[in-house]
């Protein structure tokens, strides 16, 4: 007997849908091409989950809902994905409104699967309702700070947006950075127009210049202003956060989007299923589907396996983070509890320094690995 198969399901699909509350950045100012992926990647596990079977026979059911980067916007979506009587809550990109789901879910006794947001502090205060897919901050942003003292850049400017996330990762690179003899000067990259941090960098004579701001304003403007300063063309342009991974920032930038290196989370070889959901979401999106689809499609992966494992009863779920066991695209995930890090956090995905080819923008030149 063949199991049954479901299609992904829309909102209406029937009473019998287990349904998972889904959180993404759809809308600027949030990072629209990466909640795009996170979609993309969660509503393809979602069908091979439902072509399999679905939790107990029974389909899951995505319920999305646009967070537009606005923390208030996302604690008001657990708010009603509660009163939806969801099993469980997926997704978001952006550190900060990640922390306000984490919060709200927290309070209202929610599941939450955090996908993408890699803030240490996700969760105001230890929590048993919620995990997370990636790395933390901590860790990736000092493989990102090894990288440039190995590269010989120890005088360091970044050009930062307010906001926990941002604070956070300077921080961090003061930490790495200090005590190799290293420093790390901050330029408010709202208040400043890009030719007056021009000015500044070329008055601070930094060797690198971080950008710990939003995409694409005003990164885009920033980069190409650097670009085209005489003064700065030694300077090396950095992105640990990540907006080079998308196709926008190389349509925006071109060549002037080259040479920037910044994180991400992929192995040296997906797994198997990897592969095959690579050559999928290619298909779907156009083009090579960032980590972020990846960690889309574990996060589905990850919250049927609870399901299976303990019904789709949200109470029964959360103390299931500890047990659980899912063969991913980027390898076998697995949770636990790390020291300084209040909710579950999965085995660490191979991190990346990464940058875009200079005679080849499209193609990825992987720089270091931690």
């Amino acid at each position: 007997m063949h199991a049954p198969s479901f299609p992904a399901g829309a909102e209406d699909s029937g009473a019998a849908a287990v349904r998972i509350g889904v959180l993404a950045p759809l809308s600027r100012p949030g990072w629209t091409e990466a909640g795009r992926h996170l979609l993309a990647g969660f509503e393809r596990g979602v069908r091979d989950v439902n072509d399999a079977g679905g939790v107990a026979g029974r389909p899951l059911e995505p319920v999305v809902r646009d967070t537009a980067a606005d923390p208030s916007r996302a604690a008001a979506a657990v708010d009603e994905f509660a009163r939806l009587g969801v099993a469980a809550v997926a997704g978001e990109y952006h550190s900060v409104v990640a922390r306000a789901a984490a919060t709200r879910a927290d309070a209202l006794g929610l599941p939450f699967l955090c996908s993408s947001a890699v803030l240490d502090a996700v969760a105001e205060r230890p929590t048993e309702w919620v995990a997370r897919l990636s790395p933390p901050q901590s860790h990736g942003w000092r493989v990102y700070a090894d990288h440039l003292l190995v590269a010989g850049h120890r005088r360091v400017a970044v050009a930062a947006d307010p906001g926990a996330y941002w604070d956070a990762g300077i921080r961090l690179l003061r930490d790495r950075l200090a005590p190799r003899g290293g420093t790390v000067t901050a330029f408010d990259a709202r208040a400043l127009s890009p030719t007056a941090l021009c000015d500044g960098l070329a008055a601070d004579g930094a060797t690198a210049l971080l950008l710990l701001t939003g995409f694409p304003e005003p990164a885009v403007p920033v980069v190409a202003a650097v670009r085209r300063d005489p003064r700065l063309s030694e300077v090396l342009i950095g992105a640990p956060a990540g907006q080079p991974e998308f196709a926008e920032w190389e349509a925006l930038l071109g060549g002037d989007g080259a040479s920037v290196p910044f994180l991400r989370y992929l192995p040296e070889r997906l797994t198997p299923l990897g592969a095959r959901v690579a050559a999928d979401l290619r298909a779907r999106l156009g083009g090579a589907p960032s980590f972020v689809a990846f960690e889309g499609y574990d996060t589905a992966l990850v919250l049927a396996g609870v399901l299976r494992s303990h019904g789709p009863d949200r109470v029964r779920a959360a103390p299931a983070w500890s047990r659980v066991a899912v063969g991913g695209t980027r390898g076998e995930i697995r949770f636990s509890r790390v020291p300084g890090i209040g909710v579950w956090q999965s085995s660490w995905t191979a991190t990346q320094v990464v940058d875009r080819d200079p005679a080849d923008p499209g193609r990825f030149r992987v720089l270091r690995s931690g």
